[in-house]
């Protein structure tokens, strides 16, 4: 009776987490629709129009979805040189020892700090920086928010990352130590194959973390409803634009606003799915 019981549980939650997913999909798409009938899917999409002016309402998500893809893979491109060799660095080179342990406690505190903390820190003492070398001549701007966004997911992706070097088996590499192979060796003929696909995963759940970051970006990114030109100029991301105008929205522009949330759950599970197929094929490799 115990297995029983404990077996239907099991299945109720297994069952609860589609239930879930095919809610937020249907209430988005619901809500949505009026958006895309009056627009139009792909016009919707692929237009830069952000007009608010009663019986001249005109949206359209491209700035946005610029904004979005711009910061992630910005964010994503400062991340990697700076993660990797942490996660080296606690789960190879100084596995076991107090100092990884140090950096590895670290590296997880600076992951569970809240992202407004990071908004604040980016708003108050970034910005002057960025204005002061004439990276960002106002302060704020793409280049600006990307810049956080990739220190909130350097210690994400660090102390994933080192978690999946740590698993690699020491038997391994006690085995290419003894045919003579160096460490750069070991790294890369033995860790990498094997932690490769964990280590990828790390960083596509990075990126879903990007994608969706709200309040450092809205600080940070100037928030204008214009296409961004260049990487120092001011801008809206997905989240952000709902952030700013979803409180004050009704109508047709509260429908755009939900459009644009469904397009980016669209993106996300998308990137997601890519990288599960990627993860697939590596371990097949």
């Amino acid at each position: 009776m115990q297995d029983k019981i404990f077996k239907g549980l099991l299945i109720l939650s297994a069952i609860v987490i589609p239930v879930i997913g095919g809610g937020i999909v249907y209430s988005l798409t619901n809500d949505a629709a009026g958006a895309f009938e009056r627009f139009g899917f792909f016009h919707f999409i692929f237009s830069d129009d952000w007009v608010t002016t009663a019986g001249k309402e005109s949206y359209g998500a491209l700035p946005f979805i610029t904004g979005t893809l711009l910061t992630t893979i910005l964010a994503l491109l400062m991340c990697i040189p700076f993660s990797l060799p942490v996660a080296l660095f606690t789960g190879e080179y100084f596995k076991g020892r107090k100092i990884a342990t140090v950096l590895g406690t670290v590296t997880d505190l600076l992951a569970g700090i809240p992202s407004v903390i990071y908004g604040l820190w980016g708003f108050y003492v970034l910005r002057s920086v960025f204005i002061h070398l004439d990276l960002s001549p106002q302060g704020s701007g793409i280049l600006t928010a990307a810049f956080v966004l990739a220190i909130m997911i350097v210690p994400y992706a660090a102390s994933l990352s080192a978690e999946f070097v740590k698993m690699v088996p020491s038997e391994l590499k006690e085995g290419a130590y003894a045919m003579g192979a160096t460490r750069a060796e070991v790294i890369k003929r033995v860790v990498f194959p094997i932690a490769g696909p964990g280590i990828f995963s790390a960083y596509i759940l990075a990126i879903g973390r990007a994608l969706g970051e709200t309040m450092t970006v809205t600080m940070l990114i100037g928030n204008t409803n214009q296409m961004p030109d260049t990487l120092r100029t001011t801008g809206n991301t997905m989240a952000s634009i709902i952030a700013n105008q979803f409180g004050e929205a009704d109508g047709l522009k509260l429908s755009s606003l939900i459009a644009i949330g469904l397009l980016l759950f669209l993106i996300t599970a998308i990137i997601n799915l890519i990288g599960k197929i990627l993860i697939r094929r590596a371990r097949r490799v």
